[in-house]
């Protein structure tokens, strides 16, 4: 591979433009670098996630492999006509989820995002995710985007819900129940 990032800067986007992985130029606010860079940031979302004290070794190494998914997610995007996400991608998801699901309570109400630092910052990757799935359904009215690209971030977002709930329990907190207005009202007379 050489050394290929040697040089950071090129000046090339100084017009507004950016490379994609094809060779091609498009407008940096296009539909297909906003679905990308929303890619990149959750992924950075996650990296700080795993930064964060209180994450048990088990969900770190989840939270690697998802790291490495969405960088391939994320040159897939950059890179129109690439496949690289598969649907066993998408199944191990969905397993890890039913695995960590299977140990929680039911949810009879919404709850806020908060209860450790861990767990806030899991909703916080989750809400990033949301994002980069509407940006890439965005994208996919517009140009051809695979199915599994947004199968992915759709049950990824779900995953890091389902996490955000095992951080707080494991972390010792209680999940922040939403109490509507009515409730809040009559709780503070």
């Amino acid at each position: 591979m050489g050394n290929r990032l040697s040089k950071i800067y090129t000046r090339t986007g100084d017009d507004g433009t950016t490379g994609l992985g094809d060779g091609s130029r498009t407008p940096k606010d296009s539909a297909r670098v906003a679905a990308y860079g929303s890619v990149d940031e959750l992924n950075s979302a996650v990296g700080v996630l795993l930064a964060t004290p209180g994450i048990p070794p088990a969900i770190a190494t989840e939270l690697t492999r998802i790291q490495h998914a969405l960088f391939d997610l994320g040159g897939e995007l950059c890179i129109p006509g690439m496949a690289v996400i598969v649907q066993s991608e998408i199944d191990w998801l969905e397993q890890t989820l039913d695995a960590h699901n299977a140990s929680l309570p039911p949810l009879k109400d919404f709850i806020l995002p908060g209860g450790t630092p861990a767990a806030a910052m899991c909703h916080l990757a989750r809400t990033v995710c949301r994002r980069a799935e509407r940006e890439a359904v965005t994208l996919a009215r517009q140009e051809e985007v695979r199915g599994e690209a947004l199968r992915y971030l759709n049950r990824l977002s779900d995953l890091l819900f389902v996490m955000a709930r095992v951080l707080a329990r494991t972390g010792g907190a209680s999940e922040i129940i939403w109490q509507r207005q009515s409730q809040r009202s009559d709780a503070s007379r």
